[in-house]
């Protein structure tokens, strides 16, 4: 009888290295002071976003990765975990990971074929790339086919045999957006993270903010979409704080490049997230070599960045005061560099302008009207993604005075204005094809309305859109057989059943096997188009039969 409790006793205690038992409870007071931890008016970083100088820029957190922490944060880690804990410890054999959390319901892992490898280091930096082997590749060619199929359920099939295919999985998670399926669309985006993480290489650093992926090669694009497909979904999702940290990613990759121009979303999270000194300390650190000012979202989001610092009572009134003396000279040039920006933002904020600002051709209609189609898409974007942080009453108030000021320059003919204009006939002629990535991968409709027609015209897959025209290929899809183009209708017919049918018995010889096989192939189909046509010849058509009473009523029963 004594028995069972014993074992009871031995489930409830564990010891530790010292050989002390740690009760259950102990171990609940462990977890609540691990959440203490994670609380951010103990960790380096404060609500206000002041960040340690001696961290790189884009350096990344692991435990910002993770959105549950931002949510434990405003709701409770009770109200977020519910009775998740205790299944947690139950869980066998689950490999833990920084960019997303396996799910019970995945299909379980087993290698894909992916992995990566370091190319080189240069002054400090590490270059690695993703690799496809060769099981791997012919799957991509079987997506390639099910992708110019143009049916959804293909991709479908190709994923119950190869659940971790990246590809596919970005794929279907556009259609399933598509279809409002919101909730798969981001559990198939996921699944492609965790793949990708799965074959990381050993020394591969997600915050070291060193390691580099070039995405002019094909097997490294799918991380850069994966990663921005998810922030889109985490900030969607109320997670900006994780958002900006998925973006710190993303731009750590590639920053020279930045191929998916993350630069016009940063401020926007930062802003979300309020980590207005990050925000402003980029500004600080890139202005000279990367002319962030010479970017609309930067421009101005830059010196409302520094007027919420200025209206944060917990700094020293010097912060506040030179705060307050950066962000009103920062919005007047702003203001003064993209006039085009006003009448849309106010606008989009319900505000009816003062008779003076709306009567003023600065800031008028003509100001859209004359500035150039690459210029509109960046203040589209900046408008239609960010107008809902210039609602606040206080911001507007702020803001109002300065434009009165912008009025008098011009007045005036300050020669500041006439240099921002002459700055603008020269610049924005076209936007590189970044950018174009960047505003089809948001799906801002206010900017996605003002691409150009030579990108609008050309068709853009979710897996790959717009892919560099330098691109780096390490491997090609095998050509498909070139078809004469006097078939007939039948053969065509039997063609789009059987991809690979020839009729007129072109075979390819790449092989004794191959070209059996082929031939096999086109005897039976042969016969069968010979059975199809007696078929067709012996079919008799009647002719309807004459009723007796032609003049009937015509009544259908």
């Amino acid at each position: 009888s004594n028995k069972p409790r014993k074992k009871k006793k031995k489930r409830k205690t564990k010891k530790n290295s010292a050989g002390e038992t740690v009760e259950d409870n102990d171990l609940e007071d462990i977890d609540s002071l691990l959440e203490r931890i994670e609380d951010p008016r103990l960790a380096p970083q404060s609500q206000g976003g002041v960040t340690a100088d001696s961290r790189p820029l884009l350096y990344v957190e692991h435990r910002n990765l993770n959105p549950e922490n931002e949510l434990k944060r405003y709701f409770g880690a009770r109200a977020v975990l519910g009775d998740q804990r205790p299944r947690q410890r139950q869980r066998q054999y689950v490999r833990s990971m920084w960019l997303t959390a396996p799910k019970n319901t995945w299909p379980r892992y087993s290698k894909t074929g992916i992995t990566m490898q370091l190319l080189d280091t240069r002054r400090g930096v590490q270059h690695f790339t993703f690799e496809h082997h060769r099981e791997y590749q012919q799957v991509q060619f079987k997506f390639l086919d099910a992708v110019e199929s143009m049916d959804p359920n293909n991709i479908v099939l190709l994923l119950q045999m190869n659940p971790y295919h990246v590809d596919s999985l970005l794929q279907l998670s556009d259609v399933c957006r598509m279809q409002e399926d919101q909730e798969m669309a981001r559990d198939l985006i996921e699944r492609a993270l965790y793949s990708l993480e799965c074959a990381f290489h050993p020394v591969f650093s997600l915050t070291s903010g060193t390691c580099r992926l070039d995405y002019r090669r094909p097997e490294n694009r799918a991380f850069f979409l994966a990663l921005f497909k998810h922030l889109m979904f985490l900030e969607k999702r109320g997670c900006p704080r994780t958002a900006l940290e998925f973006c710190k990613l993303i731009l750590s990759l590639d920053p020279e490049d930045d191929p998916l121009c993350v630069l016009l979303l940063i401020d926007f999270l930062s802003l979300r997230a309020r980590e207005y000194t990050f925000l402003t300390r980029l500004f600080q650190e890139w202005e000279s070599h990367r002319n962030l000012s010479q970017l609309p979202n930067f421009a101005f989001s830059v010196p409302l960045a520094y007027f919420f610092l200025s209206q944060q009572e917990e700094r020293p009134e010097l912060e506040r005061s030179q705060a307050r003396e950066r962000a009103a000279r920062l919005i007047q040039l702003a203001l003064i560099m993209f006039p085009s920006v006003l009448m849309p933002l106010l606008d989009h904020c319900s505000v009816q302008p003062d008779a003076r600002v709306a009567s003023h051709p600065f800031f008028g209609l003509n100001a859209q009207i004359s500035q150039s189609p690459a210029l509109n898409q960046l203040t589209s974007l900046y408008v239609g993604r960010t107008h809902a942080l210039w609602k606040d009453p206080a911001v507007m108030a702020w803001l109002e005075p300065h434009v009165h000021e912008v009025l008098h320059m011009v007045d005036a003919r300050d020669a500041l204005v006439q240099e921002a204009e002459h700055k603008r006939k020269i610049r924005y002629q076209s936007a590189p094809r970044n950018i174009y990535r960047h505003i089809i991968l948001s799906e801002m409709k206010e900017a996605t309305a003002a691409l150009p027609l030579e990108v609008t015209s050309q068709p853009v897959m979710g897996f790959d859109p717009l892919p560099p025209l330098d691109s780096i290929v390490s491997y090609t899809r095998p050509e498909r057989m070139s078809h004469p183009s006097n078939e007939s209708t039948l053969s065509l017919f039997f063609r789009s059943l059987l991809p690979n049918f020839n009729l007129q018995g072109d075979i390819r010889h790449d092989g004794d096997d191959e070209a059996g096989a082929a031939q096999d192939l086109n005897q039976g189909v042969n016969r069968l188009m010979a059975a199809m046509r007696d078929m067709l010849a012996n079919i008799q058509f009647q002719e309807p039969p004459h009723e007796d009473n032609p003049e009937g009523d015509g009544d259908w029963d």
